[in-house]
């Protein structure tokens, strides 16, 4: 486990036991997984769904987070590391800016199976991780990480706060013509996909300005989204935040 980069991280990192894990919980890893990846199959950005296949996720047992790094820093410098739960904001966006993303070990039980309060494995690991499997978003998130770690001020820190809220969590794209989720939200929340797949929230263009201003609430289905062409966007976005605040 690199930890050469990381000071105020260091005491959240763990190791992941793998053999820890029961044959229960492989068998929950795989019915989440079956809930969701044929609806994703369909509806999931191309970005994602390769990503899926480079980082070598399985449908029926859990991740060995080790694995997944061997395959996923040759190409973009990522790395999933196992913490002990939720970090403090500056251990989160050292982390980032470090390209090393911190990722729980536990599972939600098979009674949680659509929402945990906290972000679990499955949310981490599924959810997140494809995505670094993309250099231009593998870019976007190392900067992101590295802006965040230098702001102070506590409005500067809430506006970026929506920028990963609509991008990382509750990003989606347009590709082809069609809405495509790609945000871990969208992506590990069989509900959330869903609804955005109906037609459910108002989706807009990509626009900075609306994103760091946008009020949203984690305790409801989101009311909009905003949809890039490109991720392209999101780090330019990333680069005019930055001469923006701060």
């Amino acid at each position: 486990m690199k930890t050469e980069a990381l000071s105020v991280a260091v005491p959240y990192l763990i190791e992941q036991d793998y053999s820890a894990y029961t044959d229960e919980q492989h068998a929950v890893w795989a019915e989440l997984v079956g809930r969701v990846l044929p609806e994703l199959e369909k509806h999931a950005s191309s970005a994602y769904l390769d990503g899926f296949q480079i980082i070598g996720l399985q449908r029926d047992r859990l991740p060995r987070l080790s694995a997944i790094s061997a395959r996923l820093e040759p190409r973009t410098g990522w790395n999933s590391m196992p913490v002990s739960g939720f970090l403090p904001a500056p251990a989160f966006f050292e982390m980032l800016a470090a390209r090393r993303f911190p990722t729980t070990t536990w599972l939600r039980s098979r009674e949680s199976l659509e929402y945990t309060p906290e972000p679990d494995i499955f949310h981490d690991v599924f959810g997140h991780v494809p995505m670094h499997a993309h250099p231009v978003f593998a870019d976007f998130l190392q900067h992101y990480g590295q802006i965040c770690a230098r702001l102070t001020d506590k409005n500067d820190l809430e506006r970026m706060g929506r920028l990963f809220w609509f991008t990382v969590e509750f990003g989606v794209i347009r590709q082809n013509g069609q809405i495509k989720v790609y945000g871990s939200g969208l992506i590990s929340s069989h509900g959330e996909c869903t609804y955005v797949i109906n037609g459910g929230p108002e989706i807009r263009p990509f626009n900075v300005d609306q994103v760091l201003d946008q009020q949203f609430s984690t305790s409801e289905m989101q009311k909009v989204l905003y949809a890039v062409e490109s991720f392209d966007e999101i780090y330019e976005a990333t680069q005019e935040a930055e001469r923006r605040l701060g």
